[in-house]
């Protein structure tokens, strides 16, 4: 919270303000890089996987004519700002209804951020053919006990889901651990 806001505070006019969802998306992608099982699809009739190098990235997103997930293409290749300012772009075209069909297709692993609702868990469904989805929640100060001390920290938990005729359980959870590591201590995502 802390580094974002630092960031936040030396933007240039041109950068979008980050959000926490910018930070997710480039520590998944170095997770995804480690656990390159989640970042496929499965064809059910061909009984074929496909496991992808690029990170196209639906994010789900409500609008008033219901649930849309544009694609966030080439996150591998992003910062942290970049990402921020591709993912307002589609959001917005998504919510303005001007996206256009080819920014709704071709993700490989979606994104829903279910903080706007509350609640501790959820279990998101898979955008198939993909065959992994993370549902983020809201980020939010916990009273919570460090060195036998309460302290109060940011917390944001995450709930997955998994095809598990591809992703072990064991797989998919050490995936959310390494993700987890990566935004406790967000200088290595960027090491």
């Amino acid at each position: 919270a802390s580094f974002r806001g630092y960031l936040n505070e030396k933007r240039t006019a041109d950068q979008p303000k980050l959000t926490f969802l910018p930070f997710i998306m480039v520590a998944l992608v170095k997770a995804l890089q480690k656990h390159p099982e989640s970042n496929a699809h499965y064809d059910e009739e061909r009984e074929v996987v496909t496991r992808h190098e690029a990170v196209h990235f639906g994010i789900a997103t409500q609008t008033e004519r219901g649930l849309y997930v544009p694609v966030v293409r080439h996150a591998e290749a992003m910062n942290v700002w970049e990402a921020a300012s591709e993912l307002k772009r589609v959001s917005k075209s998504a919510h303005d209804n001007t996206i256009r069909r080819e920014e709704l297709v071709g993700s490989t692993f979606t994104i829903t951020s279910l903080g706007a609702l509350g609640g501790l868990a959820a279990t998101p469904i898979i955008n198939h053919p993909e065959v992994a989805i993370l549902g983020i929640h809201r980020a939010e100060e916990r009273a919570v006990v460090r060195n036998g001390q309460i302290v109060v920290r940011y917390m944001m938990n995450l709930s997955s889901s998994y095809d598990h005729r591809i992703v072990d359980g064991a797989d998919g959870a050490s995936l959310v651990q390494t993700l987890k590591s990566y935004l406790e201590h967000p200088a290595t995502i960027f090491m």
